[in-house]
């Protein structure tokens, strides 16, 4: 019989790799771009990584932390805009693995505790059916089941069709996503992450976090590929 072996490559040095599934050979993550020290609450640049900056202690976002990867600069920026718009859902699992890494550094470090319930930001049903899927579902589930939490997809929903947020200004994205989404489940007392591609501003996530919180959850992080510094 014959047999053809198709080399997987990573996607960034378009080398072999030993493991198909990991999407990125070791010498690739070993130079990703480290991101400065930054606040582990909001992620914006500090001069303490390990406590809370001046701006979240004048007035504190609605999450406990935040995980993020990298900076939105090259190469995972452009990765992350394949995934979104170039119709290249395989590159969630690589992506989920490098924010994998990154949530365990946290966590071994005790800033950040291991979460019931993830949830991913919902996109409305137009733009789902457009793009064929939800870019944070798909990295939010390989996520849940490595680290044996609870994945709901469906507990948020978008419930109104928004100009994307790419071209608004901060306090135009804070309007334009007023009454937006809706909690279908209700978390109380749960320890939960919020999953984002990219967070920019953070409107979108603010506008979810207080869903949430006012449901009484336990703690609440914000995990990202990027982090818009």
């Amino acid at each position: 019989m014959l047999r053809i072996t198709i080399q997987a490559q990573c996607w960034l040095c378009q080398q072999p790799l030993h493991l198909a599934r990991h999407g990125l050979c070791s010498v690739c993550v070993k130079y990703l771009p480290v991101p400065p020290p930054c606040c582990p609450r909001c992620g914006l640049p500090s001069s303490h990584a390990k406590l809370d900056c001046g701006r979240c202690l004048r007035k504190p976002p609605p999450w406990d932390a935040l995980v993020q990867v990298s900076d939105y600069i090259a190469p995972l920026n452009g990765l992350v805009m394949r995934l979104k718009f170039a119709k290249q859902p395989e590159l969630a699992l690589p992506l989920a693995r490098l924010l994998l890494f990154r949530w365990l550094a946290r966590f071994r470090a005790a800033e950040v505790v291991r979460p019931d319930i993830l949830l991913s930001v919902p996109l409305h049903r137009r733009r789902y059916f457009s793009r064929g899927y939800n870019q944070s579902e798909l990295l939010a589930a390989p996520l849940a089941r490595w680290l044996r939490c609870q994945f709901h997809p469906y507990a948020l929903q978008r419930i109104r069709a928004t100009p994307p947020q790419q071209r608004l200004s901060e306090s135009a994205r804070k309007r334009n996503l007023r009454r937006a989404f809706i909690c279908r489940e209700n978390f109380h007392g749960k320890h939960v992450a919020l999953l984002d591609d990219v967070v920019t501003t953070g409107s979108t996530l603010c506008e979810i976090s207080k869903l949430l919180r006012n449901q009484g959850i336990a703690s609440l992080q914000i995990w990202c590929v990027c982090r818009t510094l």
